[in-house]
């Protein structure tokens, strides 16, 4: 069972047992999905309204995550583990507002968990094409 806070030290926990379970599932030869994720994390309480509810909220470019879809290296590409991740401690919490996970601790601890990576961009603004029709 993983303990789910809101902050840096938990964060860094999950970014190195994110890398970990990736490794565990591989040996077995199982795939590296979110839903596997889940289960090997939360056991009998990833249910499929749970991880339902965190592939839904894992939104990469608008498009939720599906829990079966192979996941690639977090090392590598981040991205979509981050949403996950964020996704993951958001339905743990109950927070009302997705926006409530400390993002700038997550991005942080990505960077301690994968220093030879890197480092994820919180203060970067989505620039919007004024050419899109």
């Amino acid at each position: 069972m993983v303990t789910i806070e809101n902050n840096k030290r938990c964060f860094v926990h999950l970014w190195l047992r994110l890398e970990r379970t990736r490794q565990l599932l591989n040996a077995q030869g199982k795939r590296f999905c979110i839903r596997n994720v889940l289960k090997s994390w939360f056991e009998t309480e990833a249910t499929d309204d749970f991880i339902w509810e965190v592939c839904h909220k894992a939104t990469v470019d608008d498009v939720p995550q599906e829990g079966w879809n192979e996941l690639p290296l977090p090392s590598l590409y981040p991205r979509k583990h981050r949403e996950m991740l964020r996704a993951i401690v958001s339905t743990r919490l109950h927070l009302y507002h997705f926006r409530g996970v400390n993002l700038r601790a997550l991005d942080s601890a990505y960077r301690v968990a994968f220093p030879e990576s890197t480092a994820i961009n919180v203060g970067k603004k989505r620039v919007e094409s004024i050419l899109k029709e």
